[in-house]
């Protein structure tokens, strides 16, 4: 069987992949063991934040943090936390937590760890339209972002209408994201061997993705986007369950498929386009966050563990990034793009012992 091929039903499914319903008592257990879980994730959200903003090359105490976050001007520590340290650490978490809520939707409604942005091209299109802009209209800032945007949701809305003869099947959609995602592979390669070094230069720097620009007025279209981005994966996440069942599984419960998948692809698809025009494409983020996610809770798939397991890897591999090399801050997708061939081996490894692999 092909690894690109369904997942057989979850563990505690019935044989037409329904679940079975628990006990009381085991549910409540359930329940209070993922909100341990969901609690000590967010617990490391926080330290490796505190982490990110307080030490480094420029080390800052708790007392002067928090003299500079009530008006205090501590000469060069106000600068470096205000206008450095803290919008990267702002942005690093947001990005963090919009990767990986877009993966694991895109992962649990598809039914297979490969149907993430990073792998079915949904990047990709960001990063040769943002490379695009760079090369032939010589854009910066904003307007790479926005060419990022406009670049993912193309892509995606051309992925999503070329899979859906016949109705949306995922291993269709994940065979036509790879064939987008070598075209404009190609398309970035080619463009960068046609122009100047200083220009190729910088649209590397982009494509590896890089919190070193982070400023706040990032950090403010950001949290404004997120902010209604979020609530909306929430709420159409209520048909994901019934979706990671099955067409004909979904549809026998009353979820309309079509309308609940296009509806989460489009959310997901806009968390990991704004997330890129923030930050650059970050490899792997979108890719490694749900698996992790799924096996932190017992196999049970979860946007808020996702969301949380995506910003503890984008903060700790921020850190690792600006301290590894003295005097050079590394863009984050380079330690996040070493994660990433190594998970998907295992991924592949576990997934062929299990009888699900090729």
């Amino acid at each position: 069987m092909s690894a690109l091929q369904q997942a057989p039903a979850p563990a505690g499914q019935g044989p037409a992949g329904f679940r079975s319903s628990p006990p009381a008592g085991a549910r409540a257990r359930r329940r209070r063991s993922t909100a341990l879980r969901l609690a000590t994730a967010a617990f490391a959200v926080v330290v490796l934040f505190a982490v990110d903003v307080l030490l480094g090359t420029y080390t800052v105490t708790i007392p002067d943090f928090l003299r500079i976050l009530g008006g205090a001007d501590i000469p060069g520590a106000s600068f470096i936390v205000l206008e450095n340290k803290l919008p990267r650490a702002v942005i690093g978490l947001l990005i963090g937590v919009a990767f990986g809520v877009s993966g694991a939707v895109f992962q649990t409604m598809l039914r297979n760890p490969l149907a993430s942005p990073d792998i079915i091209g949904i990047s990709y299109g960001a990063s040769a339209s943002a490379v695009a802009a760079i090369v032939l209209f010589g854009a910066a800032g904003a307007a790479v972002s926005l060419s990022a945007l406009v670049g993912a949701m193309v892509v995606a809305a051309a992925i999503y209408l070329i899979s859906r003869r016949g109705g949306v099947a995922g291993y269709r959609l994940i065979l036509v994201g790879i064939g987008f995602a070598a075209v404009m592979h190609a398309l970035v390669s080619f463009l960068i061997t046609r122009t100047d070094l200083r220009t190729a230069s910088e649209a590397v720097l982009w494509l590896n993705g890089s919190l070193n620009s982070s400023n706040w007025d990032r950090v403010a279209v950001l949290v404004a986007s997120i902010l209604v981005l979020l609530p909306a994966a929430v709420i159409l996440s209520r048909s994901l369950q019934g979706l990671e069942l099955g067409d004909d599984a979904a549809a026998g419960l009353g979820v309309r498929v079509e309308a609940s998948r296009l509806g989460l692809m489009s959310t997901a698809v806009a968390l990991a386009a704004v997330a890129t025009a923030a930050a650059g494409p970050v490899a792997s983020i979108a890719f490694l966050s749900g698996p992790i996610a799924r096996r932190l809770l017992g196999n049970r798939p979860s946007l808020a563990m996702a969301g949380l397991v995506g910003a503890v890897i984008v903060l700790a591999a921020d850190f690792v990034a600006a301290n590894l090399i003295d005097g050079t801050s590394l863009p984050v997708g380079v330690v996040t793009g070493v994660l990433g061939a190594p998970f998907l081996l295992w991924l592949l490894a576990t997934a062929n012992r299990r009888g699900q692999g090729g």
